[in-house]
């Protein structure tokens, strides 16, 4: 493969994805270029092809998609010293600019400045060739593939939400949504000693797989019923209102219904992206101390 072969996947706009040659960057001082391995699909990436925005965040230019990443180090910026040529690394896709209260607090990802990949505008790495800052490039041991490297990015997701949940050994969890992060969400729960996991789907083939990762009850939602009924029901499978309830579909019945599921006093974070706006049931949080956190990855 050519250096000059920088085949890159475009967003211009809904439904509009194309293949083009892009010239291949030059990375800069602080900065590494990667020939990138493995970039996944994340379902921001189709959320944008499909809807053109995720919230406030609209896609007004071409954007080139990707923030799921993996690659091999093809070149070093002047400054760069811990990496070198041949180095397999894993993407932190989220740049911020080191310098404010956020960034000095150890919460980067809150910088108000922070440059995220294929978050308009800011291009993503669904390319051949790509620079991005060396200091967000960490190199993998020899026992895990580039495939891998690119799950560490989906992974994080799923150990940011379970520690702002305060996910400890022995608490009770409820995950709403089977998909990937959802998926992850399960690993990292079980990593941190929850002593029960449930998760919910309206797909039987997901809650399969969650299941064989690792969580210990299953729940089909969807029919008729109203989500204090699906409550109800969690409460019965587990004999307890969850402790935690993490919320990663978007999907405004399902956060209605998480709300009714999490015990009092208990906490549920948002970690699903929907409607900009939606209606919850605020009272029945209020009254019972259910605290609503989100994450921001």
């Amino acid at each position: 493969m050519a250096a000059s072969d920088n085949l890159t996947a475009i967003l211009y706009k809904v439904d509009d994805i194309r293949l083009e040659q892009v010239p291949v960057p030059e990375p800069s001082a602080d900065q590494v270029l990667l020939r990138m391995d493995s970039v996944g699909i994340c379902g921001s990436d189709v959320h944008y092809w499909t809807h053109g925005a995720i919230g406030d965040f609209i896609v007004k230019a071409p954007m080139v998609l990707g923030h799921e990443a993996a690659g091999i180090v093809e070149k070093v910026g002047a400054n760069v010293s811990h990496l070198q040529v041949g180095d397999r690394v894993a993407v932190e896709p989220g740049v911020p600019c080191r310098m404010c209260g956020f960034c000095k607090k150890g919460v980067y990802n809150l910088c108000p400045d922070m440059q995220f990949c294929a978050t308009p505008p800011v291009h993503g790495n669904l390319s051949r060739y790509y620079a991005h800052a060396a200091d967000f490039c960490y190199k993998l041991p020899a026992n895990m593939s580039l495939e891998e490297g690119a799950l560490m990015e989906p992974l994080a997701v799923g150990v940011h939400a379970c520690t702002r949940a305060g996910v400890s050994i022995g608490k009770n969890v409820l995950i709403c949504g089977a998909g990937p992060i959802g998926l992850v969400n399960v690993l990292t729960a079980k990593a941190m000693g929850a002593s029960k996991i449930i998760i919910t789907d309206v797909m039987e083939n997901r809650l399969e797989a969650a299941k064989a990762m690792g969580a210990t009850h299953v729940y089909k939602v969807g029919g008729e019923k109203t989500p204090e009924e699906m409550s109800d029901d969690i409460e019965s499978i587990l004999g307890v209102k969850p402790d935690v309830t993490i919320e990663c579909s978007g999907v405004e019945a399902s956060v209605r219904f998480g709300i009714f599921c999490t015990k009092s006093g208990g906490c549920i974070v948002l970690v699903g992206l929907g409607k900009p706006e939606i209606m919850l049931p605020i009272v029945n949080a209020a009254v019972r101390e259910v605290d609503i956190r989100g994450i921001f990855r």
